[in-house]
């Protein structure tokens, strides 16, 4: 089985500048990633491939151990630029280093990190053990249930349940399940770039974290991260 693990990491951020080399707990958030990715592909004899634009990410990188002689182009660089048109990109650029093609891409979000190896374990076997799955990602169980207490503005100016349930709700578990999406890993199976790139297709499974992950978008999220693993008040054992 040949497996690729990708991180994407560009070097621009507006909702917290610089964030993907941030110090978190004393460390650059993207060496939590990428100590991740070493020790899946040791684990699995996957390659990683690195996609940035910034040299101090990859010198970051390179110190702990994940050289690139990959540069991820300008128009894949921008706040516009689709996440799976940059997977696939670093693909192609693996694809044709190794002389290989891959059975499966796992892709590691930086801004992420709250994984361990065995969701990473348990969620492969889900999609390696679904042969008719394309790709596959890690969500963790909501606050809030659009069935229950999650509404949307109507054209009237009122606004109503965003999803009608079949029957009275008197909490938010007794509605059919949902999720939200964590952005902390996808997995992918090679023909799901040969086809037209969409994220959630028929196809799609998701693994449910059975522990506590979010994805940092603002600084709040940040010094949220930063104080969980200074004071080790996370749920799991991380590293």
């Amino acid at each position: 089985m040949n497996l690729l693990i990708t991180i994407c990491a560009r070097g621009g951020s507006k909702g917290i500048p610089g964030k993907n080399v941030r110090l978190v707990n004393g460390t650059p958030l993207i060496v939590y990633t990428i100590r991740h990715a070493l020790a899946y592909a040791k684990k699995t004899g996957a390659d990683v491939e690195l996609s940035t634009d910034d040299a101090k990410i990859k010198q970051i990188a390179a110190e702990v151990g994940l050289a690139t002689d990959y540069t991820r182009p300008p128009e894949l660089s921008t706040d516009t630029a689709g996440k799976l048109e940059t997977i696939q990109d670093a693909v192609l650029h693996a694809e044709k280093k190794h002389g290989k093609r891959y059975d499966y891409i796992l892709d590691l979000d930086v801004t992420s990190p709250l994984r361990t190896m065995e969701d990473l374990d348990k969620a492969f076997r889900m999609i390696d053990g679904n042969l008719g799955a394309r790709n596959l990602f890690s969500v963790s169980f909501p606050k809030h249930n659009p069935y229950f207490d999650m509404v949307e503005l109507k054209e009237d100016g009122f606004v109503d349940l965003v999803k009608k349930p079949g029957k009275q709700m008197v909490t938010r578990q007794q509605g059919p399940r949902v999720y939200d999406m964590n952005a902390s890993f996808y997995f992918y199976r090679r023909a799901f770039f040969d086809e037209v790139p969409l994220i959630i297709i028929k196809q799609t499974l998701a693994y449910e974290m059975p522990h506590m992950c979010f994805e940092l978008d603002d600084m709040m999220e940040y010094e949220l991260l930063d104080y969980l693993l200074r004071e080790k008040k996370l749920d799991f054992l991380f590293s």
